[in-house]
């Protein structure tokens, strides 16, 4: 079975639908792979890089004409669908709810059509997601691109020339994109603000640092499938009433609102926009689908009143290497679940997200897919009744006081022990009997003694659950007690005072390696 993969004919368009890693694997997977001359070039893989990895380097007549599955980013030209093979797979981007002519073409080919775009949104096909792989780059690269215009740090700075503040972004959708914009201008020490329908994100936008913008009109916006629906006149009109309020605050916007299936959603108005300080920025990131901001130019940069608004449609397209590469993988990983092999190679209509991604299976139409219906939830299981216990007296009951744990007399003797011994030492004897060994044992079991008590409220006022890492660590301080015994064994190898030093040295060491052993085996405990 030939694997084709084409230059991308798409004005700037830079990416590529394999990269010399994702041929390597085809080839192993049994897969013969012709690559267009130049392919690569835009994301920086030159074709020796190809050849070297098995791939056949030929013209664009003959991938669109040879190959039995052509795999592409950018929908195809009806140029190119016109020297597509009779019967071949096309599979890439293909948007066919804005493309009826060009299903139409296809159909007129007996293809079979797998749109990337149709993926569905579930756990399983998480690895074959080339939207959110793609929005993932757009939302990173959208930064990038605010960055290079604003006139000013991102991170707020203080200076012997003076305090730089930081500067203030807003994003306005928090899916994949959205998510990447917020967590790439909070890398650069923005202060960033997010706003979205769906309510459900708001733990998503809190985990990376940003405020979660909210209105007080009860309506959610989850439209299923991970994205947002149309909202009602009366949520719209507040919607632009709290962006038209945050425009005067924020140096920079980020809209990266989709509809499936629709224009994208008028949402930073004209007079938002001349509400915005000179200087400001606004990336647009539904630009190729009209534009969330008024005065939008897709495909280009434009200033309004002093704003710069960028209405890029290649985001994604400007990380070429990185693209590709997620892209190709993504493709990989659907090949592998359409079976692996030429062999094996099948549409399986039964399985969830082939048949989510397949517009056309040799030229029949099958899009839009069924709907999945979800399973009936499961019965609960009937409460066992258990007979009420009888009771004992008919007074009501009251609430039980909580019971104190009582507190071991171990302490308190221990510790009238070691006051005691110490009282006797101090005023058994007067100062000028004291010899200078008792005086400094004395010294010593002064010293012994506060620790002892110091310990004790220090251990025993932290949680029992927190006693492990907490010894793990303090015993270190055992080194103190190699010190003292270190310095005690320098006598005669048969003194006592050496030979408690040798012991102290000994039990420290055991101490110090075993309390570092638990840190490390409860540190692991918390590693990916």
């Amino acid at each position: 079975m030939k694997v084709g993969i084409p230059r991308e004919s798409h004005e700037g368009e830079r990416r590529v639908a394999g990269t010399p890693g994702t041929v390597q694997q085809l080839v192993k997977m049994g897969f013969e792979v012709v690559v267009e001359r130049d392919a690569g070039a835009g994301a920086s893989l030159p074709d020796a890089f190809y050849a070297a990895e098995g791939a056949t380097l030929v013209d664009a007549a003959t991938v669109w004409g040879e190959s039995d599955l052509v795999l592409k980013v950018r929908p195809p030209t009806l140029d190119e669908v016109a020297q597509l093979r009779q019967g071949a797979t096309l599979i890439s981007f293909i948007w066919p709810a804005q493309n009826a002519a060009l299903i139409e073409a296809l159909q007129a080919r007996d293809a079979t059509v797998l749109a990337m775009d149709c993926i569905p949104r579930i756990s399983r096909a998480q690895k074959m997601d080339a939207l959110s792989s793609m929005a993932n780059i757009a939302g990173y690269r959208a930064v990038i691109e605010a960055a290079a215009v604003y006139g000013s740090f991102f991170t707020g700075q203080i200076t012997a020339a003076g305090k730089v503040a930081p500067a203030r972004v807003l994003v306005i959708g928090a899916g994949v994109a959205g998510l990447a914009a917020i967590a790439a201008a909070r890398g650069l020490g923005a202060v960033v603000k997010a706003f979205d329908t769906r309510a459900a994100v708001r733990e998503q936008v809190q985990s990376l640092g940003a405020q979660f913008l909210e209105l007080e009109v009860e309506e959610d916006g989850e439209g299923g499938g991970g994205y947002a629906k149309v909202m009602s006149e009366a949520y719209i009109r507040a919607e632009m009433e709290l962006f038209l309020a945050e425009a005067a605050e924020t140096d920079i916007v980020i809209t990266t609102a989709l509809i499936p299936g629709r224009p994208a959603p008028k949402l930073w108005e004209q007079r938002a926009v001349e509400a915005m300080r000179p200087g400001s920025v606004v990336v647009d990131m539904a630009a190729e689908q009209g534009g969330n901001c008024d005065v939008t130019v897709p495909g280009e940069a434009v200033q309004h009143a002093g704003v710069t608004i960028i209405g890029y449609t290649d985001l994604s397209s400007r990380l070429a290497t990185t693209a590709s590469q997620l892209y190709g993988t993504n493709l990989l990983h659907l090949l592998r679940d359409m079976g692996g092999s030429p062999d094996a190679y099948k549409v399986d209509h039964e399985d969830e997200v082939v048949r989510g991604a397949l517009v056309l299976d040799q030229g029949a139409l099958m899009w839009p897919p069924p709907k999945v219906e979800a399973p009936p939830p499961a019965a609960a299981p009937k409460p066992e009744v258990k007979p009420a216990p009888v009771a004992a007296a008919a007074a009501p009951a009251t609430p039980a006081a909580p019971v104190k744990p009582k507190k071991s007399p171990v302490a308190a003797i221990i510790s009238l022990a070691l006051v005691g011994l110490w009282l006797f030492l101090r005023f058994s004897q007067g100062d000028a009997m004291v010899s200078p060994a008792s005086a400094r044992f004395l010294e010593h079991l002064t010293v012994f003694v506060l620790a002892c008590f110091v310990g004790w409220q220090v251990i025993w006022s932290v949680t029992a659950a927190l006693h492990t890492p907490l010894m793990s660590v303090t015993n270190a301080i055992s080194g103190i007690i190699i010190l003292g015994g270190m310095l005690q064994a320098r006598g005669s190898p048969g003194a006592a005072a050496v030979i408690l030093g040798i012991l102290a040295v000994l039990f420290a060491t055991i101490n110090i390696a075993g309390g570092f052993l638990v840190t490390q085996r409860m540190l692991k405990m918390f590693r990916r």
